[in-house]
């Protein structure tokens, strides 16, 4: 567009002109005064150093708060707070522990904690015990399940809403402190009184360990913690001495833990020479390549591993090192994809940096790193959940391979990076049972609820029990056991739907069967009966049986006629 101007002033320019007339008298003034201004600035900040990087911007900011704002603060929760905003314009896994989180961070992965042995619920705003630990503190003074915690130290709890944090506060203390309880006990109207001595309580890793089919061994372990291989090498070798020899290991929703520990279980498997795993960081020291010994127990054993979208960081790297070296097959569903490894510095106040020191590598080369924004850690966290909307859950074609990231298995078999291990079998998500109702009884807790007072009015005889299928003779029949949880949930808010209950009612019964043995048999009975019908694991046990795990694993274009089975 053009604009036109015309030839003569108007009134307003004129003004300006003749104000621009005025102010060149004080031009020199101004100069002068400009002069000495820039003399005074110069002096003030002269007795500072300016700062010449973003990271003496920092220091000087923190100094300047520190001496010269117009009140007091403290300037050490300014940076408590800030840290964690700093480290968030990283990657997703580099993150600061705060001090007072740093106990219960530890302990998760050092495998024990200083406590009363017991595991618990909140039920009606009072502490209900559904285990007690085998040979821990609780158990020698004769604590036992179903019993109710109705003061600590003399304080009243029942009655409370407590949180799961605030009770492990309460019960959780050094080693050798004690702490008085008193207890409501189901047959006895008295409220009973106990001291019990805090002890070390392990935190066990392998939360199921049996013979699953003739010559079959299933392992659920549930993260890589400091004693976890010495854990699963026990539980092998007992598997072992039982008859075992093909392995299942369950790691589906294991989120991982110390990468140590994946590469020694892995090694257990593999023959010498093989790699396990190899991590590319910024320095030399965070550059390693890591190999078989050959020294391995289980190297001519099969062994297929179960992985889920929630399988992440050192399920990964056991899984691709299977993968990678044929040595088995992965079934389930696209794990996370984690391959980012963290280094954790301790400080003097018991704070702690984990930092993003490197990526690591499967053995065919890949990085199952997940892509990121850094800063856009809601996005990463979400990820997940665009798989289920998107329909990866349900179908195999759904998974999004990353093409550009390629690799091959020492075998030839074609596998993708970027974006969590794929399965070698996909097994879907299965929601046929999934109901309106159900979820409803989900939400509200009431299968572990009801599970919880069914013991609790049968413990005396359900405590007979010495395995779990003497556990399951004990129980009503299926259709009995159906009615009673259906007026349960009745009179706790859900009503009866019994289009709804139909589609469901074989999973209900089977959860609340698992849950019950469980509470009177503990974790290993809950998987006996769960894994009947996880379609993931009897997938597992047909390959094994059909004698698909055999290593080496190879691309089906592979066989040769000698490796065809006809009937």
């Amino acid at each position: 567009m053009h604009t036109h101007t015309r030839s003569r002033l108007n009134p307003n320019t004129q003004l300006r002109m003749s104000a621009t007339r005025k102010t060149n008298v004080w031009i020199p003034l101004i100069i002068a005064a400009t002069f000495v201004g820039g003399l005074w600035a110069g002096s003030f900040f002269s007795n500072k150093e300016l700062p010449k990087s973003s990271y003496d911007k920092l220091n000087a900011i923190l100094g300047l708060i520190n001496q010269e704002y117009v009140d007091d603060v403290n300037l050490d929760s300014i940076i408590e707070v800030t840290l964690p905003d700093l480290l968030s314009n990283l990657d997703p896994h580099s993150t600061y522990i705060p001090a007072k989180d740093m106990q219960s961070v530890n302990e998760e992965l050092e495998g024990s904690f200083s406590g009363i042995g017991i595991s618990f619920m909140m039920k009606n705003d009072t502490i209900s015990i559904i285990e007690v630990i085998s040979g821990g503190p609780s158990e020698k003074v004769g604590l036992m399940p179903g019993d109710r915690i109705v003061t600590v130290n003399d304080s009243i709890v029942a009655g409370k809403e407590l949180s799961n944090e605030k009770v492990i506060s309460l019960l959780r203390g050094p080693k050798g402190s004690k702490v008085n309880l008193g207890i409501k006990r189901s047959n006895t109207t008295e409220t009973l009184h106990y001291v019990v001595t805090r002890d070390d309580i392990p935190l066990t890793s392998v939360d199921a360990s049996y013979i699953i089919a003739p010559e079959i061994g299933y392992l659920k372990i549930n993260k890589f913690g400091r004693e976890t291989y010495n854990e699963y090498l026990t539980n092998l070798a007992q598997l072992q001495n039982e008859g075992a020899t093909k392995y299942i290991i369950d790691l589906r929703g294991n989120g991982g833990g110390f990468m140590e520990m994946a590469i020694l279980m892995a090694n257990e498997f593999l023959p010498a020479n093989q790699l396990i795993v190899f991590t590319k960081g910024r320095t030399k020291r965070e550059s390693i390549a890591t190999q078989s010994d050959g020294n391995g127990s289980f190297q001519e054993n099969e062994i297929i591993i179960l992985i889920d979208e929630y399988s992440a960081s050192s399920s990964e790297i056991l899984a691709g090192a299977i993968q990678d070296n044929d040595r088995g097959l992965i079934i389930g569903r696209r794990s996370f994809g984690k391959g980012l490894v963290q280094r954790q510095t301790e400080f003097a106040d018991s704070s702690a940096l984990r930092l993003t020191v490197s990526r690591y590598h499967t053995p065919s080369g890949r990085c199952i790193q997940k892509e990121y924004t850094p800063g856009k850690a809601s996005d990463y966290s979400h990820e997940i959940i665009n798989r289920y909307n998107h329909g990866e859950a349900f179908s195999a074609d759904s998974i999004k391979l990353n093409k550009d990231q390629e690799f091959t298995t020492a075998h030839g078999r074609k596998v993708y990076g970027g974006g969590g291990i794929v399965p070698d079998i996909f097994v879907p998500n299965d929601t046929s049972e999934i109901s309106s109702y159900y979820i409803a009884i989900v939400n509200a807790g009431l299968l572990q609820k009801f599970a919880f007072d069914y013991c609790d009015l049968n413990r005396e005889s359900l405590n007979e029990s010495e395995s779990t299928s003497d556990l399951l003779s004990k129980l009503p029949s299926d259709e009995t056991l159906l009615q009673s949880f259906v007026r349960y949930a009745a009179q706790n808010g859900v009503p009866a739907r019994w289009r709804y209950i139909n589609i469901s009612y074989q999973l209900i019964v089977n959860q609340l069967k698992a849950l019950i043995a469980r509470d009177i048999l503990g974790s290993q009975s809950f998987y006996h009966i769960y894994n009947l019908r996880d379609e993931c694991v009897q997938q597992a046990i047909k390959e094994m049986q059909a004698g698909n795990a055999k290593f080496p694993i190879v691309p089906k274009d592979n066989l040769i006629e000698d490796d065809l089975v006809t009937d």
